[in-house]
């Protein structure tokens, strides 16, 4: 029996999500590694941000654990969603009363992240505002903080485009309301929100320059951000494509929303 570490779920989370990892891949003979200790020797390369030929023992061969991973996060051509985004849309967390219904929130609130490349990232844009070299992460959350759109672009995108994409992306629905900062402050960027989430774009501008404070509404977001940077696999972009920093980003609030239930 291996050693347990914080990052592990616990088996009454992991049944929420088991069936549907069992179906990712058919079974001819019994299956010799768990798929919970799998999953959990994921959580903990997202949480301690170590390599895959680093795992301590106890877990699944390396190797068996990023095969799984490739599996979990991958997507095709045709735009049909990774099995983590998947497991992330069916775990619409919505407050305890009713966890897994499929509402949706009628506010988002939008904003970007901008992080550092390391050397193998393929793609890389120069976030000029932010002086950043590396990509940028887009999400919309609803009143508690957890996601409803997520992207991943390179840091030369600006917020607006970015938004845009993550709302195309994920096929938001039933929206009313946008929240955004000044930076999103364009006509062109209301007027593509109202055509395809027929929703208005509210602007929360700071009152201040140069002075901290808490603005309205705006804190939820932030809030987020702050759950993701818990992981240190998020402090870098150490992946080499797009796609795999959006899974793991995927799997960060996946995580967050199951230990939550």
């Amino acid at each position: 029996m291996r050693k347990t570490y914080p990052s592990d779920l616990s088996g009454k989370q992991f049944e929420q999500i088991q069936p549907l990892l069992e179906r990712v891949r058919k079974r001819t003979s019994p299956r010799k590694v768990e798929l919970y200790e799998i999953f959990c020797a994921v959580l903990y390369v997202l949480k301690s941000g170590c390599q895959w030929r680093m795992l301590p023992e106890g877990f699944p061969k390396w190797q068996l654990v990023y095969y799984y991973w490739r599996i979990w996060s991958k997507t095709n051509d045709e735009g049909k969603p990774s099995l983590l985004e998947q497991l992330l849309k069916k775990t619409s967390w919505r407050g305890p009363k009713e966890p897994w219904t499929q509402c949706h929130s009628k506010y988002v609130d939008s904003y970007s992240q901008s992080v550092k490349n390391v050397d193998c990232a393929e793609k890389k844009g120069d976030d000029a505002g932010k002086k950043v070299s590396g990509i940028k992460r887009h999400i919309a959350v609803d009143t508690q903080g957890f996601p409803h759109a997520i992207e991943v672009t390179t840091a030369n995108v600006t917020d607006r485009k970015g938004a845009l994409k993550a709302f195309e992306r994920c096929k938001l629905s039933g929206v009313e309301k946008v929240l955004v900062d000044g930076g999103y402050t364009r006509a062109p960027f209301a007027k593509e929100v109202k055509h395809k989430l027929q929703a208005t774009v509210e602007v929360v501008k700071r009152s201040e320059l140069h002075t901290f404070k808490v603005l309205p509404k705006r804190w939820i977001v932030e809030r987020s951000f702050a759950w993701l940077d818990k992981c240190r696999r998020l402090w870098k972009n150490c992946e080499r494509n797009l796609n795999s920093s959006l899974q793991f980003v995927m799997l960060a609030f996946l995580a967050i929303i199951l230990k939550k239930l």
